[in-house]
């Protein structure tokens, strides 16, 4: 004899129960994304960039990119199934550099990213310019 004694649910009380979960989801993922957004807003103010740009999500991309330096071309790697993996721990390894960090920080940023732009916003670290424009060959023939 079990000590529980379960009463079915009526189909009405499983949607209500469904729907209820699906507007806590929504909130919870709200609000995940505006605390992750406002991270990515701070390094883009310290960079130069509109602050608004880390809430529009592929804009976003495309001014991370403008701000370690990488070319627009980018985005593309973005949209491949594993090389994504590697164009982002690229990226924020240029993010890293480009606010005169090493290795390290590249590692945070890439194990725990909300985090890691939070200190790179409120932090003491200033964007010396993209790193990736820097570290890229030059094309111009010496004469």
């Amino acid at each position: 004899m079990s000590l529980f004694l379960t009463v079915p649910l009526t189909d009405a009380e499983t949607a209500a129960a469904a729907g209820g979960a699906a507007v806590v989801g929504l909130i919870f993922g709200l609000i995940g994304y505006v605390i992750g957004a406002l991270g990515l807003m701070g390094v883009f103010t310290k960079a130069g960039k509109p602050g608004w740009a880390a809430f529009v999500p592929i804009y976003n991309l495309i001014v991370l990119l403008e701000v370690v330096g990488r070319p627009l071309w980018w985005f593309v790697l973005f949209l491949i199934p594993g090389v994504n993996v590697i164009a982002m721990i690229i990226v924020m390894n240029d993010l890293s550099k480009s606010f005169g960090h090493e290795v390290g920080f590249t590692v945070g940023l890439v194990l725990l990213t909300v985090v890691f732009t939070w200190i790179l916003w409120l932090g003491s670290s200033t964007y010396r310019g993209p790193s990736a424009a820097v570290a890229a060959p030059s094309t111009a023939y010496a004469a």
